[in-house]
């Protein structure tokens, strides 16, 4: 018998199958109208509402009756583009800000900006896709996905009499 060989197709499809996608971004200060951060202020980071799709784990498998792939998908670090030459690599979906954490950085995924700006975030995410055949051979497929937002961050001036 000869043996069945991997080419790769069944592996890559069953990843689409997965339908993976951007993070969504959460982010202090918030993406609404009028928000604005201050220089100097923590700004935080984290994955909004990570699921199998945006976060991973995910699973999948392809079969094609001689041959079947089994795949596992799972984010393994953001790399936070900050706009401002900057970027903040974070290995965890990060920590969701609360009004009690007052002026404290995040303690998985923050930064301060310098100067006022407006600045556009990309949050590109590296998936580890690894995948095995039922033949025994294995290997891993790379993958990245990118989502944007803007933020506003301002100055604080103070006035004397």
């Amino acid at each position: 018998a000869v043996p069945v060989k991997v080419d790769g197709a069944m592996s890559r499809q069953a990843v689409a199958a997965l339908n993976l996608q951007p993070i969504r971004i959460g982010m202090v200060p918030e993406d609404k109208p009028g928000a604005v951060g201050l220089v100097g202020m923590p700004v935080w980071m984290w994955v909004a509402g990570p699921d199998a799709r945006t976060y991973g784990p995910a699973t999948n498998t392809a079969n094609d009756g001689a041959l079947s792939v089994s795949i596992t998908a799972k984010v393994s670090l953001t790399r936070w583009d900050m706009g401002d030459g900057q970027v903040v690599t974070c290995r965890t979906a990060g920590s969701i800000y609360e009004d009690r954490f007052g002026k404290q950085m995040s303690p998985h995924c923050g930064y301060r900006y310098s100067t006022q700006g407006s600045y556009t975030i990309r949050a590109v995410t590296t998936w580890d896709i690894a995948w095995t055949a039922s033949t025994g051979q294995a290997g891993s497929i790379p993958l990245t996905l990118t989502a944007t937002r803007t933020v506003v961050i301002g100055e604080v001036q103070v006035l004397r009499k």
